[in-house]
């Protein structure tokens, strides 16, 4: 969160829009309503004026004009000269008219019956003064008031959240691994952390609290599984070696002991890939710079057994060699799912495992799939139709296993495939460099 959107910017800029919006409603409102009942009182005040003017033209004549010191009054006679009026009043239409202050910004009234045309001048100087001290005066002390109000109210909003955000950003400077939990107990919180802050600082305690009794209780048991599940699958697997190089062992029992010890495979590559995958963050494995090429004919010479009984070429073409940092571990349960997949749904031709520069990837001339099932392949627990060959067994986890563990690392796994005619996956490394 950054000073550009934090909640105190965002609780500013509110108070500034909503003063701005008040303060333009009730200069607007107040100038318009002056302007309006300006006009409209000097306007009033012209009509009854003319009128009672001609009440007593009616009974006398000869009264005098209308002469005060805000209006001036003129008399043209019928078919009389206009040369005693003022040059800004001659020619002037009946009705109101008003004049520009290069004019003298007077409000003409044009009244003409029968008897004669009536000019009434009104000054407006004296209503415009009037006007500002009844108009601009009080609007100037309510925009004064309106932004006291206004900013009391920010700084009382301002208190409220501070809370709020003095919580956000003890919590941006956590190191996610090992959050620092100590300044949310009850006794060290800020006095004016009070409230719905309070119950929110208490109850992330809480929660974080538990949260590393969690992370505790999984690093214990990634720790301890890894030690036991290892420890009898390595005796499995000594022994099926013991057994296999026995030479008077019965045909019958040593593809029994094939069978055993490729299940010991796959059960390490398991083992290792769910120990993989259950660590957030530290996989316990160290990153170390290694050649993916080394890699690549170790996974082969794993999955080779494989391909002992079917009429299936294994080739590695290596037409680049490159190197990463990782653990060199994960790269190998990657490749080996993909490499057991591609051996064990290929019953003839070839299975090939091309290293191109930042790339590999695995070609099989298996049984394929079909585009419902590629769509579908890298769920768990699926597995696609091995078509007219023999049953696969397996629990379908490998490949998402795979997927898992290229989201994990950044390295994008690509899969093409054509029903009956096999199966092309590519692995990419953004962060590869050429083997030196």
């Amino acid at each position: 969160m950054t000073e550009r959107t934090g909640l105190r910017r965002k609780i500013w800029i509110a108070f500034i829009l909503q003063l701005a919006a008040i303060s333009f409603a009730t200069v607007f409102g107040v100038y318009g309503a002056s302007v309006v009942i300006k006009h409209l009182l000097i306007e009033r005040a012209l009509d009854d004026e003319a009128a009672h003017y001609w009440q007593r033209h009616a009974r006398n004549p000869a009264v005098d004009l209308p002469d005060t010191f805000n209006m001036i009054g003129y008399m043209i006679e019928p078919g009389g000269s206009q040369d005693h009026l003022p040059a800004t009043l001659r020619q002037l239409a009946p009705g109101y008219h008003s004049l520009p202050r290069a004019d003298g910004g007077y409000l003409v009234l044009v009244d003409p019956k029968p008897a004669g045309t009536l000019l009434l001048v009104f000054k407006q100087d004296q209503v415009d003064a009037l006007a500002f001290w009844f108009g601009m005066v009080p609007l100037t002390l309510v925009l004064a008031v309106i932004y006291v109000i206004g900013w009391f109210t920010y700084r009382l909003s301002h208190r409220a959240v501070s809370p709020v955000i003095w919580l956000a950003n003890l919590v941006k400077r956590w190191d996610p691994k090992r959050p620092d939990i100590e300044a949310l107990r009850p006794e060290n919180l800020p006095l004016d952390v009070e409230g719905e802050s309070l119950i929110l600082a208490s109850s992330l305690h809480d929660f974080v609290a538990r949260l590393e009794q969690f992370v505790e209780r999984e690093r214990d048991f990634t720790r301890d599984a890894s030690h036991e599940l290892r420890t009898p699958i390595t005796v499995i697997r000594m022994a099926c070696e013991l057994l296999s190089a026995d030479a008077g062992l019965p045909a019958h029992s040593q593809r029994s002991v094939r069978r055993i010890q490729a299940a010991v495979g796959d059960m390490e590559s398991l083992v290792q890939a769910f120990l993989i995958l259950a660590r957030e963050g530290d996989t316990g494995l160290p990153d170390e710079d290694f050649l993916v090429n080394e890699v690549v004919r170790d996974e082969i010479e794993r999955v080779r057994p494989l391909l002992a009984d079917k009429p299936v070429e294994l080739r590695l073409d290596e037409s680049a060699a490159f190197e990463l940092r990782a653990p060199p571990r994960v790269l190998s349960v990657l490749l080996g799912n993909l490499l057991r997949n591609a051996c064990l749904y290929t019953e003839q031709g070839h299975v090939t495992v091309r290293v191109r520069p930042g790339e590999v990837v695995v070609e099989d001339s298996g049984v394929g799939m079909s585009a419902e099932q590629l769509q579908r392949v890298f769920e768990p627990f699926y597995r696609a139709d091995s078509g007219n060959g023999p049953r696969v067994e397996g629990h379908g986890i490998g490949l998402s296993i795979v997927r898992r563990l290229s989201q994990r690392f950044g390295w994008p796994v690509n899969m093409t495939s054509t029903a009956g005619q096999g199966t092309r996956v590519s692995i990419g490394f953004p962060v590869s460099r050429p083997a030196v």
